[in-house]
């Protein structure tokens, strides 16, 4: 049985997260949006030819790393963003009204700024080339 709290952990302790991984439908299309448009910085790309497959690593301002992986007949996400599983991904940023109006300039799908009921703060989702979810929460 789980119980609540880090407590809990014992003798693991989860210092922060070091990745997180996408597949991509086309990744010529999503290497652009994650580099160009978001600005991350590649660390490394790398094709494995015996799974006909790109990984790319790119690094994230506080040290975490997203995977842009391609896998060639990889199955669409069944359904978003309440299948089980990983949810959506969020970013922190200063002003979420000023980049989610910036992401939206340069053609990527946003949606409205929302308030977290629970906190106060600021926060807007907008999508990848394969419409995954991201969000911007601010700081």
């Amino acid at each position: 049985m789980l119980s609540v709290g880090w407590a809990s952990v014992g003798r693991v302790e989860l210092q922060r997260i070091h990745h997180v991984a996408v597949i991509a439908s086309d990744y010529a299309k999503s290497k652009a949006f994650y580099t160009e448009v978001l600005g991350l910085k590649v660390l490394a790309e790398n094709y494995r030819a015996e799974r006909r497959s790109y990984k790319l690593d790119l690094a994230l301002p506080d040290g975490g790393q997203i995977e842009l992986f391609s896998f060639p007949g990889a199955p669409p996400r069944p359904s978003r963003p309440e299948a089980i599983g990983l949810r959506h991904l969020a970013f922190v940023v200063a002003d979420v009204g000023e980049a989610l109006a910036e992401l939206a300039d340069r053609g990527v799908v946003v949606e409205k700024v929302r308030i977290d009921e629970y906190t106060g703060k600021r926060f807007g989702f907008f999508f990848d080339p394969d419409d995954l979810p991201l969000e911007l929460y601010e700081a």
